[in-house]
């Protein structure tokens, strides 16, 4: 950061670091022992689809790689959202396909065009919670949705006291981004 930048009070972006996906698994661990909310084998990743035909070409090779496993759908607000499906005792794989779809984003030149990934877990009691990793900021922070467009905030702010020292979490709960009808949730 630049002296002028620190003068007008501006801050440059963290920059993603996608290996932090791979501490989701044991954060699952700690996240079922305090919540009972488990991993439901779902996870997805959003991004805005680039014209052309290399993005196509490269769409196209990552859905191969995933197989059967994975759908393709789009939400209205211009993002698409690639749906993997794992066991839920395969969490560890999930993870592992979800970094594979934004690597290779990212290594061919998207990485702008991502905007997240999440990972849904389920409870006994039918609650909904979904670890979202936001890739411009290189953090995580939980939804947890209700019925209609309302959320279980004390969920969420117990999830984030629980995850605190597991996952890189994101402080701003202005940047807690509704994710209202994400695949997977």
């Amino acid at each position: 950061m630049g002296w002028l930048d620190a003068i007008l009070g501006r801050s440059k972006p963290a920059k993603p670091d996608l290996d932090a996906l791979f501490a989701l698994p044991s954060a699952a661990v700690t996240l079922q022992a305090a919540t009972g909310l488990v991993p439901t084998g779902l996870g997805s990743v959003a991004f805005r689809a680039a014209e052309g035909g290399a993005f196509a070409r490269l769409e196209q090779d990552v859905k191969a790689l995933l197989g059967g496993r994975v759908e393709e759908s789009d939400d209205g607000y211009g993002y698409t959202w690639l749906l993997v499906r794992r066991a839920p005792d395969l969490l560890g794989d999930l993870v592992t396909e979800l970094h594979a779809v934004n690597s290779s984003l990212e290594s061919a030149g998207f990485g702008p065009s991502l905007l997240c990934s999440l990972v849904s877990f389920a409870g006994p009691d039918g609650r909904r919670l979904a670890v979202v990793y936001l890739y411009k900021r290189g953090t995580f922070y939980p939804f947890a949705p209700l019925g209609g467009d309302r959320r279980d905030n004390a969920l969420e702010l117990q999830v984030r006291g629980v995850l605190a020292g597991e996952l890189p979490l994101e402080e701003d709960l202005g940047r807690w981004f509704p994710v209202w009808g994400a695949p997977g949730l």
